[in-house]
């Protein structure tokens, strides 16, 4: 395994200061020490633009590279960055979404991409559960209420994990987890996927349904679809209106699948008990963002697939992926073309 490795010339392009040692552990960081590495200016946004240097730079630690193993900010791995590097066969990215970086050049010069979205997903089904129990059991409300000198003794507006109905939007990586977290409760679980058959999802441990009979029956919905034309604002007007009242929204999956002023309406109409977002659209909300004044909408910064010192699970995967590689394995979250009009 180390001979293999060695023959390679393994490019490491990374986006942050002092990257490699959050998201690799020393053994990998040892077992990885020939890598070039370069790092690439922080952008501001998810979706910024990188500058023609941060590209230019790519291309000439590229250069000559077997492997390469992306992260977050680094730019579409196109024609141009592809010619620099011609012996190109695989490429391990250190992040969620491989939309950003990959290209039809890439695909068709038959290189493969692995993702470390599963491993992200952990921490966004983690999150959405923990969500999830806070605002079934009011926590949120109940801490401003002490923090402002008061206290509570009626607890008939909270609710437990028992005999209510969660209904889960998008059966991937992290709400298929997600279903298998809610297994330790007694809750019923309704599951939306228009690509996964009821066998499927009953196998997960949940029963399929129509999105219309998930939103009406659900005492809580939690979202994990991917970001698509068919599923932009798929919680507007009309799905929230359907839901029960003083239910509750968890979206810890994209933004654009939540039509906010919708859903704003909606909280300052007492239809929802609770709208937990961890993500918005854009990112950062706007300073005027009608949502950020509204008590029972819980506002998190995109964390919950961003953990600190979870990266170095990250790093892990991202190491034994290439080593699977190497030795001619199989690939445990290798991301195809054709997986890309239907994932994050």
């Amino acid at each position: 395994m180390q001979e293999e490795v060695e023959n390679r010339t393994l490019t490491l392009v990374v986006n942050g200061t002092k990257f490699t040692g959050r998201l690799f552990k020393a053994a990998i960081c040892k077992y990885l020490a020939h890598c070039k590495e370069k790092k690439l200016q922080k952008q501001r946004s998810r979706d910024a633009p990188v500058t023609p240097h941060g590209k230019q730079t790519v291309k000439q630690i590229i250069a000559g590279a077997d492997i390469a193993i992306t992260s977050w900010g680094v730019p579409q791995l196109d024609k141009e960055i592809l010619d620099c590097a011609p012996n190109l066969r695989f490429v391990a990215h250190a992040a969620g979404s491989v939309k950003g970086i990959v290209s039809d050049e890439l695909y068709a010069r038959g290189i493969r991409v692995v993702s470390s979205a599963r491993i992200l997903s952990y921490g966004v089904s983690e999150t959405a559960l923990g969500l999830t129990i806070c605002a079934c059991k009011n926590v949120f409300a109940f801490n401003e209420e002490i923090r402002n000198g008061g206290w509570v003794e009626d607890y008939s507006v909270i609710t437990e994990l028992f005999d209510i109905t969660v209904g889960v939007v998008g059966c991937g990586f992290a709400g298929s987890h997600y279903i298998e977290l809610l297994q330790a409760f007694g809750v019923n679980v309704l599951a939306y996927d228009p690509l996964l058959d009821e066998a499927a999802i009953a196998a997960m441990g949940a029963k399929k349904a129509d999105l219309d009979t998930l939103l009406a029956e659900s005492d809580v919905v939690s979202l994990h679809a991917p970001a698509l034309d068919s599923t932009r604002h798929m919680i507007n007007g009309r799905a929230l209106s359907l839901m029960k009242d003083r239910a509750i929204l968890i979206n810890t999956a994209r933004g654009a699948l939540v039509d906010e002023e919708a859903l704003a309406q909606a909280l300052r109409g007492g239809k929802l008990k609770y709208a937990c977002l961890d993500v918005t659209d854009p990112e950062p909300p706007a300073a005027d963002s009608s949502l950020r004044g509204i008590p029972n909408c819980i506002m998190t910064p995109h964390l919950a697939g961003l953990a600190n010192n979870g990266k170095l699970k990250i790093g892990a995967h991202v190491a034994d992926e290439i080593g699977r590689f190497l030795t001619g394995g199989a690939l445990v979250s290798e991301i195809t073309q054709a997986m890309l009009a239907t994932i994050a």
